[in-house]
This record gives structure tokens, sequence and C-alpha cells, in this order.
């Protein structure tokens, strides 16, 4: 399969809104397929399909870091919520930025898998908060936005600058 390139903050693609998907085509699982080569080559626990510029509500999650095998979750929502936790969350999207947000310890969600079968899967810690994380992303919704707005404006400043830099070169 193939690396997709990642879209990087700020680029205004990441606000866009996914769109369900209505059919399970080959490409689909070719797109689901580089998804997962792409967060693996990156390092990534998590990608959404909006953050390789598919404006699709597709969501991969590493099977490594949690032991299973990997989820793929196409149209996922979050159908119960409960109890908080917060962890220093990163993204691939806004590479060497961490800081703690605030999620649910405890999510079910509702998918459907590569095969066009709906699935509910619980999650727990870490992999709820990758879920959550990646859902986000397919609302237009970076984890960025939960931090304090002097917090936001620092980021974005010095993203700004390194893109400048960036062209420079």
């Amino acid at each position: 399969m193939s690396v997709l390139k990642i879209l990087q903050y700020p680029n205004p693609k990441l606000r866009f809104i996914a769109k369900p998907v209505s059919i399970i085509t080959k490409e689909i699982k070719k797109l689901t397929c580089n998804m997962l080569d792409t967060m693996y080559e990156k390092e990534g626990i998590g990608l959404a399909a909006t953050q390789v510029n598919v404006p699709l509500q597709i969501v991969v999650i590493s099977k490594e870091n949690f032991k299973k095998d990997d989820l793929i979750l196409i149209n996922p929502k979050i159908i119960e919520k409960k109890g908080n936790i917060s962890i220093q969350e990163g993204c691939l999207s806004i590479p060497e930025y961490r800081d703690f947000v605030p999620r649910s310890d405890y999510i079910k969600v509702k998918a459907i898998n590569l095969l066009g079968k709906t699935i509910e899967i619980e999650a727990k810690s870490i992999l709820s908060i990758c879920i959550q994380h990646e859902i986000d992303h397919l609302q237009g919704i970076l984890f960025i936005d939960y931090l304090s707005l002097l917090k936001r404006e620092r980021i974005k400043k010095k993203f700004k600058k390194k893109i400048k830099y960036l062209e420079r070169i």
C-alpha cells in the first residue's frame, strides 16, 4: 500500500466536517489500508480520514498499542460516555506539541466495519481517548480547541512561523 500525506495545522481542511460513508467499496478498503500504513509509518496510534484530506467519516486505530486487531470505524458515533480522564495528547497533524485534554474515561461507540456490519465497541482509558480524539477530527475539531485561548494563539503563531520558515528554504 502507500503512505498518504498528513495535513498539518493550521491547514483549513482540518476543519472540514466529514461526510458519512454510504457504501463500503474497494476504494474505501484501499483507503483504510493506506491510512493504517500512514499511521504506522508516522508512529501514530490513530488517524482520521480528514487528516489525509479525505472528508469521509473513517477512523483507524493502531492494534500495536492496544494489543488487539486494528480498529477501523466507519461513520462512528459515541452513544454513551462515563467518567473523566486527562492525559497529554498529541496529534500527527500538530507535530511536536502535546497537552492535557479532558475526555470521558469510558465510551460506547456505534460504527460500521469494513464488512458493512454495524458494530458497537466499548473503550476505556487510552483507547477511549484515542477514539474520541479521532472522532473529533471528523467534526473539524482539533485537540488544541480544548485549550485556553492564550495557548491556542501561541500554537497558531508557532506553526505559522514554521510554515514561513519552510517556504523560504
